[in-house]
């Protein structure tokens, strides 16, 4: 094992070790992954976002993206943190002005993501950081919003992939060439 590795092993532990399980949440069956101790904790926080910078950094990206609500939390320390600029992607509705918006299918029924029209030029390389990659669905919708603003994609992160969902297909699909990386995989 390189010593590379060997760090991105025990990261993965220190965050994984950060995040909780709460059975039957949101509804019976579902077992949610709540990562409100991890931004609890300093040391694994400030671990998260400095792996998602250092990400930021190796792509050249000069702008992130993060989705709504916990892209927000995650995504702005990481631009502060790597100097670029941070841009939100909200709920259709939430923006002022001028915006481009992405209609996208949910399980059961279908949602939409809106970013205003100006935040991102041909002159950007963007990299899209959430919280947790599902079914794919958002971070589907976020790519297809960026390539509109005529921007470049930097790359998808995430902290936490659920593995046991067709995310990780849909988003490649999405993504093509564009590389993508979960810190952690569950």
């Amino acid at each position: 094992m390189t010593s590379r590795e060997g760090a991105e092993r025990r990261l993965g532990e220190l965050l994984l070790s950060r995040v909780r399980d709460v059975a039957d949440y949101p509804k019976p069956g579902i077992v949610f992954k709540d990562i409100t101790p991890l931004l609890a904790d300093p040391e694994a926080f400030s671990a998260l976002i400095e792996a998602l910078a250092a990400i930021a950094e190796e792509r050249g990206a000069t702008k992130i993206v993060g989705l709504e609500a916990r892209g927000f939390i995650l995504g702005a320390p990481v631009a502060l943190r790597a100097g670029i600029g941070f841009i939100p992607v909200r709920k259709a509705g939430k923006l002022p002005g001028a915006t481009l918006a992405q209609r996208y299918d949910l399980e059961y029924g279908s949602a939409e993501i809106e970013i205003h029209a100006e935040d991102l030029s041909s002159d950007d390389r963007v990299l899209i950081v959430d919280d947790v990659l599902a079914t794919g669905g958002t971070a589907e919708a976020a790519v297809g919003l960026v390539r509109r603003t005529g921007a470049r994609l930097a790359g998808l992160a995430v902290l936490m992939e659920l593995g046991f969902l067709p995310g990780r297909e849909r988003v490649l699909a999405a993504l093509g060439d564009t590389p993508y990386q979960a810190l952690i995989t569950v």
